[in-house]
Parts: structure tokens; sequence; C-alpha cells
């Protein structure tokens, strides 16, 4: 996996990161979802290096990274905290200004960015998902049947963490085809933990930046992709997912994605055809 790329733990001021980089050209960070690690972008990473300097790192909390405390308010997994580790992760590696595509919870981290650091984004590609503001917004029965853990994981009368570390291999049911290294991941508990917190400050210091950027009037303007996966669900909850994201960002293309959820893993070639095309705007 990954030739040519060196592999580091880089010191970000309020976490640790593990994170893989290599490439050379325009810099580009690649940012997971949930359960995953870096390693979900094994087969696109290289694709991009042959023309930029690509960083992937695990987001605090998951993989290797540290796991900081998450704070009485859950804002230690805030999508903003998460955002600013990026900023100081590009910056020891000596880049001010690049491009980040965020799939899953990565979207979340990606959109944060272009919206706290707008200096700092050159381009955005956000991957199946829409903000976290909009999804709750709109949550109605069928999302609730579908994205239910949203909720599960987001509550603390009940914590999830007991069922998860209980059997996480049935709970995330990790088929033969997911990298080893993400497999294991899903047996630490502290790792259990944080990616619960992430799902905690999602419900709510994360939908409250959202509902505040909304209600300012905030836009995201650098050139945005958005990308769905066509065997995923975003259609049948929201008819037209693009049309949410233009009432977000001044300047967004969509591209459907023949894959289910994990498309960087399922179709990386079309994927990868995609940030192409984003990042020569």
């Amino acid at each position: 996996m990954f030739d040519g790329f060196t592999l580091d733990h880089i010191d970000v001021g309020a976490a640790t990161l593990r994170v893989r980089h290599g490439g050379s050209g325009p810099p580009v960070v690649l940012l997971h979802g949930h359960p995953r690690t870096h390693v979900t972008w094994q087969q696109v990473a290289p694709a991009l290096a042959a023309e930029h300097t690509v960083v992937c790192p695990d987001l605090r909390g998951y993989g290797r990274s540290s796991k900081p405390p998450a704070g009485d308010d859950f804002s230690g997994y805030g999508k903003r905290a998460m955002a600013a580790d990026i900023v100081a992760l590009m910056a020891r590696l000596g880049h001010e200004r690049f491009a980040v595509a965020g799939h899953d919870r990565g979207c979340y981290v990606a959109m944060r960015l272009a919206l706290d650091h707008p200096a700092a984004v050159s381009q955005l590609a956000v991957l199946d998902g829409v903000p976290i503001g909009e999804a709750l917004a709109r949550a109605d029965a069928r999302f609730a049947a579908r994205w239910w853990h949203w909720f599960f994981l987001g509550q603390t009368a009940k914590p999830a963490e007991r069922v998860i570390n209980a059997d996480p291999h049935a709970w995330y049911g990790l088929g033969d085809t997911v990298p080893p290294e993400e497999r294991e991941a899903i047996y630490d508990p502290a790792t259990v933990h944080a990616m619960c917190c992430d799902y905690r400050a999602g419900l709510r210091g994360d939908r409250a930046a959202d509902d505040a950027d909304r209600a300012a009037g905030r836009r995201i303007t650098c050139p945005t992709l958005f990308a769905w996966s066509t065997r995923d669900d975003l259609e049948e909850l929201y008819g037209d997912p693009l049309a949410i994201w233009r009432e977000w960002a001044d300047d967004v293309q969509g591209v459907p994605i023949e894959s289910g959820h994990h498309m960087a893993e399922e179709n990386p070639q079309a994927l990868t055809t995609a940030l192409r095309a984003l990042l020569l705007r």
C-alpha cells in the first residue's frame, strides 16, 4: 500500500495524527469516514500522487491517531476541532493552502475547513454526505430507519460502546476486502469511544455550527465537487442532494459514482477521475 509514501506521526497541538504523505505538486488532503482510517484511500492516493502532493491522515480519535478528551460538550470531537487539526498538519508539512476531499464523516470536516479557513482551501470535495445541519433538519421516519446509528451512537443515556465492544466484528461487519489495519482499529475500545464522541458532537456543536452559518448566510466560495454513490441512499432520502449543496456553495458541480457507500474502495477509478477534474478548476 501507498508505495513511495512516508508514514509519520505528527503533533498538531491538540492531537497527534498518524499520516501518510507522498507525491509532488499542488497539495491535496484526503479525509476518511467512519469507521475507516486513511487506508481507505490506498487506491486513490497513489493515483493522485502522480500530479499532487497527497496527504492522508487518520482523523483524531480514529485509527492510530491520538484520542484527546471529548469534553463535557463533546467539542473535542467536533468538526471544528478536527478541521483545525488538518490546518495545523498541513502547515507542519509546509502547505498553507491546499485542496481537501472528505468522505462520510470526513466530508463534514472538509466542509468545516472550507467555511472556517477559506484562505487555506483551494478546492473542496464532499463525498456521500450533506451538511449535518441539513440532514437533521430533514430527518424523518425514513432517515431514522436508515441512519438510526446517528442517534444510537450520539446518545449518552445508554452508551453504545458497551454494545459495540462486545463484538466489533459483528457490529461493523467489515468483510475480508477491508484491509486488516482497518479491521483491527475497531477492536480498540478507545477508538470506539472516540468514534461515538464524533457522533455525539454531530448532534450538538456540529449541528449548531451549521445552523449558525446558514443563518448568517456564510457560504463556501472555493470550487466544490459533490460526489454521491448511486447505490447508497442520498437520492432516496433527498431526491436531488446536489440541490442542498447549491444552497451552501457558490461554485459546485455534482458527479454520481457507480458504487456503494465506500466509493474510494469500490470504484477508485471513477472517484480519482472526478477528483482530478476538480483539482484542475
